[in-house]
């Protein structure tokens, strides 16, 4: 009778700890999950950011400043300066 009991205790103690293993497994596999998800939708944002700043860029750089070949854009490399103010010059 001892033995019946002792393994009854095994038995009922192998399946909670695998109700418990299960548990925190589940859970660390929908944390990344969620995480991965949240980084795509991140990602996914930035993208249309980068897009809307692209478009901005387009609609509002002035349509003479191709004409003219002097980059006005400040945040462009090959920005000059002295060529920018010479023709801001020009146009007064």
């Amino acid at each position: 009778m001892a033995t019946t009991q002792g393994v009854n205790v095994l038995r009922y103690s192998a399946l909670v700890a695998g109700l418990v293993y299960g548990f925190y497994h589940q859970s660390s596999i929908t944390a990344t999950a969620k995480h991965a998800e949240a980084e795509r939708e991140y990602a996914r944002q930035e993208r249309l950011i980068e897009q809307a700043k692209a478009e901005w860029k387009k609609k509002t750089a002035p349509k003479d400043t191709q004409n003219s070949g002097v980059i006005t854009d400040p945040e462009d490399s090959r920005f000059d300066l002295e060529a920018f103010l010479k023709m801001k010059a020009g146009e007064n």
